[in-house]
């Protein structure tokens, strides 16, 4: 049954060899049950038919029944006519016109025939006109029977190609005429326990509903399906993963970290970061391998939880190391981490690109003989030629800028694969996170360290720099630093450099009573690293910069972000670069600076950032404004949301339903064999042939 939804589209009748290229072109249609699942992006009520008597200019699209009394021709310029039929239904005279097709229109539309008329009704010289209206043979149409009409999304190309909405719906309307009833992909008592409607009649419904509740029930239907596949694939790889993988069983807490947590540990855990590594101990202790999630704000105390778990597998007997996405952020996690162990004879060791000759192998060399304790790195430590004497546990920082193939490539470093600890001081949503990282387990340090003053966000138009330059010379007389952000987005890209440089003179001038500092991605990591180093010891006042500073940099008394142009930024981003201030004790100041006229998207954006510094919340309001593809990580991750209807960001709902129906399928079937979930099993296996990444998606 499932055959007839492979079927080649041009085989449908109204589509042939032209339209089926078109189609597949520009919309990846090429099957029967691609045309299918095309969704309707809205919907117009046709159920009420009204009277040109009733009409008005201000109403949305409606229909009413009438006969065209005559037919009339304005020339408009060589080759171009105005056709316009005058159409009554005995309340009123109404006009149809059409600028384009209008010869169609005479060819094929007849006077004295009955016509329902379906358009957007507007007022010219003082009568109702309807401008490219759609007319239907009144005598054919069931009246009674005309429910939500559907809208389909095309493209120019189509349009051209004489391919418009309303060509899709009849392609649609032939298609599901055609087809016998479809067989259930859900086993019963899903459908039952979830008051689901069934698959033949949700396809049937989404595309041509009688009313909004039909319709809904049969979107919610289509959804859950989508999302309960996805749960289901998910959370079957992760009970593989669980079954085919021990993990190294992590005992004691022992010497190593007794002697940091009395002497070294420069402040007091806050409760969140005590109640993460209570979680961590006891996956490490658990005899399975650990994959973890450790989700906190920047600044949250994510790196300290991090070192305290990694001194367990070291009082154990194993080395571990830590994978930071550039050169810069692996730089600055070797100095905290040295800075922490001060004083203690652990080895802790760099290898990035720039780590060459005598000192890489020494590095090498280390690693094998098991007298590195904890490796420091970027992609670099992933390379096959990288090899230790025992790795037990793997932290990764930004998780988002590394693949699931970059994890799994961890593995092969040792006998049994270590326990792996992923860091992401990007929120990321409960709905997203169930998804985008299923397979991990997920700790949230929820709580910033005491006396940190939450970051006041203050919007101002780029035509009051004047008073915000005073206000940056008031915070430095006060004894603090500033950061000043520049939208270099592309490293590639000439004009924001341009932009750059420009703008740092016209700092210096600006302010010639202080020092300032320049940083940005094209610079020789030497020059950037002592710019960075005299912005730290405080021996310059300003540091100019592009996103570089996004992740890594740490200087407790910067007080002041100023973001130009942040309409250039997405939320996540801005709520990035806001966390380099707020790290000591005195108020902080993020300023976002854009010009007067911005896209109300924009608007929303920068009206976010300036309600809430709660990461949680941003991250939430930025799936919701840009959708999951779009957000920073979800497509270098690997990820492919290949959703066809269902959508992460709205229906977080329906995620967590889908996914508590799943578990309970993986926990008393965990190999997949038992025969009463055969059909939920045959379905997955059916749909990871297509051309959908399931693999990805976990």
């Amino acid at each position: 049954m499932t055959d007839i939804l492979q079927q080649d589209i041009m085989y449908l009748p109204g589509v042939g060899p032209n339209r089926k290229k078109l189609l597949a072109g520009e919309l990846g249609i090429e099957t029967f049950g691609d045309l299918l699942e095309y969704y309707p992006y809205k919907y117009v009520d046709r159920s009420k038919v009204y009277t040109i008597g009733e009409l008005t200019g201000e109403m949305p699209f409606v229909q009413v029944v009438g006969r065209i009394l005559s037919f009339e021709t304005f020339e408009m310029g060589p080759r171009k006519e105005r056709v316009v039929a005058h159409f009554t239904d005995g309340t009123g005279i109404a006009d149809l016109t059409w600028f384009n097709g209008g010869k169609y229109a005479k060819q094929n539309y007849k006077i004295g025939t009955e016509y329902l008329v379906f358009g957007k009704p507007t007022v010219f010289n003082n009568r109702i006109n309807f401008t490219h209206p759609d007319l239907d043979d009144a005598a054919k149409l069931d009246l009674s029977a005309m429910g939500l009409q559907p809208y389909y999304n095309t493209t120019e190309r189509m349009k051209k190609a004489g391919l418009s909405s309303r060509s899709v719906e009849r392609l649609t309307k032939t298609l599901i005429s055609k087809l016998p009833p479809l067989p259930e992909t859900l086993p019963d008592f899903i459908i039952s326990t979830r008051f689901l409607m069934g698959r033949d009649e949700a396809f049937r419904t989404v595309h041509y509903p009688q009313n909004a509740k039909d319709l809904e029930r049969a979107r919610v239907r289509l959804k859950f399906e989508e999302l309960f596949y996805v749960q289901l694939n998910i959370l079957r790889y992760a009970s593989d993963q669980r079954r085919k993988y021990r993990g190294y069983v992590f005992a004691q807490v022992g010497q190593v970290f007794n002697t940091f947590y009395h002497n070294n540990l420069p402040f007091p855990l806050t409760e969140a970061q005590k109640r993460v590594i209570r979680e961590i101990r006891r996956d490490m202790g658990s005899g399975r391998q650990m994959n973890r999630l450790l989700q906190g704000d920047v600044g949250s105390g994510k790196t300290l939880v991090a070192l305290m778990s990694m001194l367990i597998a070291i009082d154990n007997g194993f080395q571990t190391c830590i994978m930071a996405p550039t050169e810069i952020l692996a730089e600055q996690h070797l100095q905290t981490i040295m800075d922490f162990l001060r004083g203690m004879p652990l080895r802790v060791a760099l290898l990035t690109g720039i780590v060459k000759g005598k000192r890489r192998e020494e590095v090498l060399q280390g690693l094998l003989d098991g007298t590195i304790h904890i490796l420091v790195g970027t992609h670099a430590v992933i390379e096959d030629w990288v090899q230790f004497r025992r790795l037990g546990f793997v932290v990764i920082d930004e998780q988002h800028r590394f693949g699931v193939a970059q994890r799994a490539k961890l593995w092969g470093k040792s006998a049994n694969p270590p326990h792996v600890l992923v860091m992401t001081a990007t929120p990321i949503p409960r709905t997203l996170a169930m998804t985008l990282y299923g397979d991990l387990d997920v700790s949230v340090i929820d709580e910033l360290p005491p006396g940190r003053k939450p970051v006041r966000t203050t919007h101002v138009f780029d035509s009051r720099m004047t008073s915000l330059y005073d206000g940056i010379r008031q915070q430095i007389r006060q004894g603090r630093q500033v950061y000043i952000v520049f939208p270099l987005i592309e490293e590639s890209e000439k004009s924001d450099l341009k932009n750059l440089e420009t703008g740092f003179e016209v700092l210096r001038q600006a302010f010639p009573e202080f020092r300032l500092s320049k940083v940005h991605g094209r610079m020789k990591p030497k020059d950037k690293e002592e710019e960075m180093q005299r912005f730290v010891s405080g021996a310059t006042q300003i540091l100019v910069a592009t996103t570089v500073i996004e992740v890594g940099v740490n200087v407790p008394n910067a007080s002041v972000m100023v973001i130009l142009d942040a309409q250039r930024f997405g939320l996540s981003q801005l709520h990035q670069l806001r966390g380099r201030v707020g790290r000591g004790a005195d108020q902080s100041f993020c300023i976002l600076v854009t010009p007067y006229k911005l896209s109300e998207e924009t608007r929303k954006r920068i009206d976010i950032m300036c309600e809430t510094n709660d990461g949680f919340r941003i991250a939430e309001a930025d799936l919701k404004l840009r959708g999951p593809g779009d957000l920073e990580g979800t497509q270098q991750s690997g990820m492919a949301f290949d959703l066809k209807i269902a959508d992460i960001a709205r229906d977080g709902q329906l995620v967590q339903m889908a996914r508590e129906t799943a578990q309970p399928i993986i926990d008393e079937d965990p190999e997949c064999k038992s025969e009463k979930y055969t059909m939920l099993w045959n379905r997955l296996r059916e749909l990871r042939k297509t051309n959908i990444n399931w693999a990805a998606i976990s």
